[in-house]
């Protein structure tokens, strides 16, 4: 997985920009279904959808109840829209590959979490989210 620099700014067409978007989401009931080879398939579903999307990893981690994901973004890519292609390509394709994934109504829960982050705050997300393993 590639991955940037947070204050990397991008050059698009006409616009310079630094969006940096931190997403977390959780699986329906908050179930810990993320592990193995599950949480290997989502990582690469997330990578596919990202490089097509041109949207750049700046950190992830897959734990077993909540995914965190840190991504440089388009200025016309719309947050809201972009978790809609992951979670729904992620949930089609885990369900159809691992049916024990359809014990539960649905993958995800509708909600997720996003925020912005700057300069400034770019690297206390990138530290929180690579210590989420420890």
């Amino acid at each position: 997985m590639a991955t940037f620099t947070a204050d990397e700014y991008r050059h698009e067409g006409n616009a310079i920009s630094l969006l940096n978007y931190h997403f977390v989401f959780i699986p329906k009931r908050r179930k810990k279904v993320l592990v193995n080879e599950i949480a290997e398939r989502l990582q690469q579903i997330i990578c596919d959808i990202c490089n097509e999307n041109r949207w750049r990893i700046i950190a992830m981690e897959i734990m077993p109840d909540h995914v965190h994901i840190f991504l440089n973004a388009k200025p016309i890519d719309n947050p809201a829209q972009m978790m809609n292609k992951i979670k729904g390509r992620a949930s089609h394709h885990l369900r159809k590959e691992f049916p024990e994934l359809l014990k539960l109504p649905t993958l995800w829960t509708p909600s997720y979490f996003v925020s912005t982050a700057g300069n400034i705050s770019t690297e206390s997300v990138k530290r929180y989210i690579e210590q989420q393993r420890d």
